[in-house]
């Protein structure tokens, strides 16, 4: 027991003993690493004081050598280390000393033995970070591609609306280019003929100025003949009364009975179309009436009865119709419409015999020569135009208003015309050379509608502000009377045969009588809507009217 108790004892005394001595061994390590790292901590202190002496001197040597050099603008260059320097760094750092000198022996050694070429260590760490560089860059310039393309995109599409804007534009200067090459050789050709008909003017001027001399030298021997005293033969039938008596009989007969008759009243109404009338025309020889609507139909009605139609609906035009007029033997009618055309109907046909084509706008008008054979047109693309009755074709064009040619009609057995136009103008022209006689202006608005008086010189003229002009052809620089009907618009007038009374259709519903001598009005009513034409029977005893309400109204 004491053997075996013996043994214990003595493997533990064996084990204390290894114990200590791994404890002092251990001991001896720690106490020779901290030697170490002291020896290391001193050394990297040396070197540290070492590398600041340096620094300072090679601060101070570049300060004396360059003292104007600007310290704050340092070169800086990025250099990457070496391999071994940055092993060397690394260690240092760590404070491992005996294996940097360690690493500098075997670094050395190699260096010597000429094994450094197989011992290369590549320097992945800078290769990475030169390679992310590189990407960075082509990521940039991969981005900054992508916004050219898409500028560049951007710009394609603008610059092809551009294309398509000049073309379209390009097309539309051609086009206007062609209308004006056109243009330009229809006014060529109207000035030559103007040029003819200028020279045939200058022919007559001159030979009336001759005529007008010898009847002035005529005069001026007849004055200075001894014997004055011829002048009281004429004298002595003035003195007769008898012969003068049957000369005031045609008075009475004639011209007298249409103002005597300054009072009208409605005989008759009757519904001719659903929609408005645009316009009526008297037949020339019996009693008719023609009416034109915004149906685009025309109608004959019997007058002054209770307004039966004769013969059937006629219609041919594709849009409403504007108006219309008779040829002067009865046995023609004209119609004008927003179609552009003018169509001609014969009675005895029952259709339409001509067709009229040039206006390039909606046509307002029309009107025949008393020989019958000229038509004249107006239209909204500022023209009139004169055509040959019987063939269609177009002789004259009469362009001088700056707008709509309203109205257009031949003064009776003569070839002037008369047009009236929005410019507020009204012009005479001479329908066989095509030019102005005459222009009158004053109105303030533009006008509508413009008439001869059938027995002298004057005119009548309507304007959009219900304002009516008198004109006297003799003295066109301002009118002789002026009658304010609005302020609705005038939109037709109108002279009975004795030229002494003028019918206006206005706006508010009414027709207006106005005597042509003292301006004097009166207005008749019958109408629920605006009236829009009105005219005389040929003994100026009828008056009838048209209106927007579809009625006809018969004043006796």
């Amino acid at each position: 027991m004491r053997c075996h108790g013996n043994g214990v004892n003595n493997n533990d005394f064996r084990r204390r003993d290894v114990a200590i001595a791994t404890r002092k061994q251990e001991g001896g390590k720690m106490s020779a690493k901290k030697k170490d790292k002291v020896e290391e901590n001193d050394e990297s202190s040396k070197e540290e004081a070492e590398d600041e002496e340096e620094r300072s001197s090679s601060s101070s040597s570049s300060s004396a050598s360059s003292p104007r050099a600007n310290p704050e603008d340092p070169v800086v260059q990025n250099i990457p280390e070496s391999v071994d320097d940055f092993l060397r760094n690394f260690l240092r750092r760590l404070g491992l000393t005996r294996t940097l000198s360690r690493f500098e022996l075997e670094w050395h050694g190699l260096a010597r033995g000429g094994g450094g070429g197989g011992m290369f260590v590549p320097d992945a760490l800078t290769h990475r970070q030169t390679l992310l560089e590189q990407l960075e860059a082509v990521r940039g310039d991969a981005e900054q591609l992508r916004k050219q393309v898409l500028e560049s995109a951007q710009s394609l599409l603008r610059m092809q609306r551009e294309s398509d804007y000049h073309r379209q534009q390009h097309r539309r200067l051609s086009e206007q280019k062609h209308v004006l090459i056109r243009d330009c050789k229809q006014l060529q050709e109207q000035l030559q003929d103007s040029e003819a008909a200028l020279k045939r003017l200058r022919d007559k001027h001159e030979a009336a100025l001759r005529t007008k001399t010898l009847l002035g030298l005529q005069k001026e021997r007849a004055q200075r003949l001894p014997e004055p005293e011829p002048e009281p033969e004429p004298e002595k039938p003035s003195r007769k009364p008898p012969p003068s008596s049957p000369s005031k009989a045609p008075e009475p007969c004639g011209l007298p009975a249409a103002p005597e008759k300054s009072s009208f009243q409605l005989f008759c109404s009757f519904r001719a179309h659903q929609l408005p009338i645009s316009g009526i025309a008297p037949h020339p020889a019996r009693p008719l009436l023609a009416s034109a609507s915004d149906d685009r139909t025309w109608r004959l009605w019997d007058l002054p009865r209770s307004g039966e139609k004769v013969g059937r609906v006629l219609g041919g035009h594709s849009d409403w119709l504007s108006g219309c007029s008779f040829h002067p033997e009865g046995s023609r009618l004209a119609t004008t419409s927003g179609d552009k055309t003018v169509r001609l109907w014969d009675f005895s046909a029952g259709r339409c015999v001509l067709l009229l084509a040039g206006h390039s706008q909606p046509t307002w008008g029309s009107s025949f020569h008393s020989g019958g054979h000229v038509l004249a047109s107006c239209s909204a693309d500022g023209t009139s135009r004169l055509w040959d009755a019987s063939c269609g074709c177009c002789r004259l064009i009469l362009r001088r208003h700056g707008a709509s040619v309203n109205s257009v009609a031949f003064l009776p057995c003569s070839d002037l015309l008369l047009t009236s136009s929005a410019d507020k103008t009204v012009v005479v022209w001479d329908g066989r050379l095509g030019v102005s006689t005459t222009t009158f202006r004053g109105h303030l608005h533009p006008c509508n509608h413009a008439a001869f008086s059938p027995t002298s010189n004057a005119v009548a003229s309507c304007d959009s502000r219900g304002t009516v002009h008198l004109w006297d052809t003799r003295k066109p620089a301002a009118p002789t009377g002026i009658v304010d009907a609005g302020p609705h618009a005038a939109n037709q007038v109108a002279f009975n045969q004795s030229g002494k009374l003028l019918a206006v259709a206005s706006g508010d519903c009414l027709v207006r009588l106005v005597e042509a001598e003292s301006c004097g009005v009166s207005t008749l009513t019958g109408h629920r809507r605006s009236v829009q034409s009105v005219t005389f029977d040929l003994q100026g005893g009828t008056l009838m009217s048209a209106g927007s309400d579809g009625l006809i109204n018969v004043w006796l």
